[in-house]
């Protein structure tokens, strides 16, 4: 009688052979000359992470190891200076044994940290226009470079004379080819769900530089030099800008050649590595986090004695922002506007300058953390954005976004939205600020309304008075906005965690049991998501239990179960244990005597068997399944002895065959 194994198939995976031709020379936009690409690197990924990216493993369930990278010795002209010697004292290392994988591209590391770096100038008969993008084969859309062009110069009314720093965020133009970097995209989800990489969107760090000048036909020299990453790395960015930009200005297109070429010496961004980034003579150390970091904590980056001895700084963070420097404005408010980022409400953050937009809409999107916003936020957003009118619309309500915006002309465009902040300059915190209502909407007519929150929405949190007070002390105490950053986003972590630990309670018992798990069927489903079952546990096993506020807890999560941001947790927490299904399977099937069960069948039913093993083993490294390297090699070796029990045509061709 035949026996009903149900495993499920996988596609085939073929060895990945990356033989592209190396790209042609493309001139740059605005640019006199083409740059050249940089000499091949001289160093490769070691055989093993190829093979755990590229080929069925043997020893592994794909996931690539954080394998010996070199580090750069620092730009191309700091190194002629330094010589080989104080290349090697930067960090650079060398691989360890005979075995190399095919070595990378050029460019291939730059790629893994930007996309292209862009210089943005002000033409009087064009306008705003992109002069250079390098590296030259980078490819950008015409629409891409319009909203790179718009997005890289603070509105007219900004005043920004001088430096400003800003970032922003726009879609990728659909159609776009995903990236061939597999190692790289293979480290992404060793990050925190909240710094993993958004494949629809690209980060744009940007330098805007506008003084007097007297020989130009307009009286001013207007240019940014703008980075474009889709990493959301934006201490990183911002301190690399700092670097290069100001000595940019003076030197032009051979210092950006030179900058691109170091970054192309950097090593992959591991999470949890520690990495020496060089950066035209100076090196800066630090540690990207990992999924396994203990929410809210930092971990220290220790000294490394005689390799230490040429670091310039050591960044105590990539992404985090001065989160008490952009809420101070409004901290009386900052339960509320918790509530607001939970719900995936639309907000927009009306700011002076695109500096104090985009540093406060990322100070809202990460005081969720460890939970991801999963709307779509823009820290600085023009009328020349090619999302304008699908976010402007009065023919339906707004959707869910968080928007900076600088423009006088919002201030009436978007008047039908329902909740707005309104921020002065953002300065250093010296006197204690002042208590300020929530506005009502009708109160907001222009953008020279006070600074507050103009909404209607009522917390269903009561008010906790005890932060204010805290940070209100520290104020007067004159502590420092580092520290008064931490106590905030302490804040912050402890009600976010206790908002959704019954949650992670209540769909942790959505997993079937292991003893529901046969080797003979296929793996069981999870089971559904009730909202009233998980209301009835709340009155024993609610936030109660781990904050003491007070407040209307049930309504907060029936809205939240309506959020994207509940849709987006959900989908990853059920992706996650579907996963962790398949990988108790494969366990199970490695517990039973599989040769034995196949000298009790037919040989069709063997070899259907036999098909079947080798994709789950495929799907395995395919969908990373959280699997043990023993359980792999086990299963292997079970699909290879039965194999040899069959007449030798069958073994030839079954031993040929990848998949079905």
């Amino acid at each position: 009688m035949p026996c009903s194994l149900a495993l499920a198939a996988g596609r085939s995976l073929r060895p990945v052979l990356r033989c592209r031709s190396p790209p042609a020379v493309v001139r740059p936009l605005g640019a006199a000359r083409p740059f050249p690409s940089p000499p091949a690197p001289a160093w490769s990924l070691p055989a093993e992470a190829v093979r755990g990216v590229t080929w069925l493993p043997a020893a592994g369930p794909g996931r690539a190891e954080a394998a010996a990278v070199p580090r750069g010795g620092g730009s191309a002209m700091a190194l002629r200076e330094r010589g080989a010697g104080g290349a090697a004292e930067a960090g650079e290392d060398a691989l360890e044994g005979p075995e190399r994988g095919p070595p990378l591209l050029p460019w291939d590391r730059f790629s893994a940290w930007l996309h292209c770096v862009c210089v943005v100038g002000f033409d009087l008969e064009l306008g705003q226009a992109v002069e250079v993008i390098y590296p030259p084969h980078s490819k950008l859309t015409d629409k891409e470079k319009t909203n790179i062009c718009y997005l890289s110069f603070p509105d007219s009314n900004s005043g920004c004379l001088g430096d400003t720093q800003f970032c922003f965020r726009f879609r990728r133009s659909s159609g776009r080819k995903a990236s061939l970097c597999c190692f790289l995209d293979h480290l992404d989800r060793d990050l925190p769900v909240y710094l993993k990489k958004d494949p629809a969107y690209y980060y744009g760090y940007v330098y805007f530089r506008q003084v007097r000048d007297k020989s130009l036909k307009r009286g001013y020299f207007q240019k940014s030099l703008v980075l474009i990453s889709k990493l959301p790395y934006v201490h990183l960015f911002r301190t690399v800008l700092k670097q290069i930009a100001p000595e940019y200005f003076e030197k032009s297109e051979a210092f950006l050649e030179a900058v691109c070429s170091d970054v192309d010496r950097w090593p992959p961004p591991i999470p949890g590595e520690i990495l020496h980034l060089p950066i035209m003579g100076v090196i800066m150390k630090l540690r990207i986090p990992t999924y396994r970091d203990k929410p809210g904590t930092t971990p220290v980056i220790q000294n490394m004695h005689q390799a230490d001895a040429q670091i310039s700084m050591t960044l105590p963070t990539v992404h985090e922002v001065d989160l008490f420097r952009c809420f101070c404005p409004v901290f009386f408010h900052i339960q509320m506007l918790w509530e607001l980022v939970l719900l995936g409400e639309p907000l927009v953050v009306m700011a002076p300058s695109p500096s104090e937009s985009s540093e406060t809409v990322l100070a809202l999107v990460s005081c969720i953390s460890p939970l991801k916003y999963c709307s779509d936020f823009r820290p600085y957003f023009t009328i020349h954005d090619s999302e304008f009118k699908e976010y402007t619309t009065r023919t339906q309500a707004p959707p869910s976004v968080i928007l900076g915006v600088t423009n006088p002309f919002f201030a009436k465009t978007l008047q039908h939205w329902p909740h707005i902040i309104r921020i002065g300059d953002i300065k250093l915190p010296g006197d204690v600020p002042k208590q300020v209502k929530v506005k009502k909407l009708k109160n907001l007519k222009t953008l020279d309304s006070k600074p507050g929150v103009y909404t209607s929405y009522k917390p269903y949190l009561n008010k906790d008075e005890e932060i204010v007070k805290q940070l209100q002390k520290g104020v007067q105490q004159k502590r420092p906005t580092e520290a008064q950053s931490v106590i905030l986003r302490r804040y912050f972590l402890e009600l976010t965690e206790s908002f959704i630990i019954p949650l992670e309670r209540y769909v942790a018992s959505l997993m079937p049991l292991q003893k529901c798990i046969s080797p003979w069927k296929s793996p069981p489903q999870l089971r559904h998501f009730s909202q009233d079952d998980f209301m009835k546990t709340l009155e024993k096993a609610g936030p109660q239990l781990t904050s003491g506020l007070k407040g209307d807890w049930i309504g907060l999560y029936r809205h939240f179960l309506k959020s994207p941001n509940f849709d987006g947790w959900f989908r990853s927490r059920q992706k996650e244990m579907t996963q962790k299904l398949e990988a108790l399977h494969l366990e199970a099937l490695c517990n039973e005597n599989l040769v034995f069960w196949s000298q009790k069948h037919t040989e069709v039913e063997t070899v259907d068997l036999v098909l079947k093993l080798k994709n789950k083993l495929l799907q395995a490294d395919r969908e990373h399944l959280p699997v043990k390297t023993d359980t792999l090699k086990k299963l292997q070796a079970h699909i290879h002895d039965i194999i040899l029990a069959l007449p030798d045509d069958l073994q030839d061709i079954l031993l040929k065959t990848g998949t079905a």
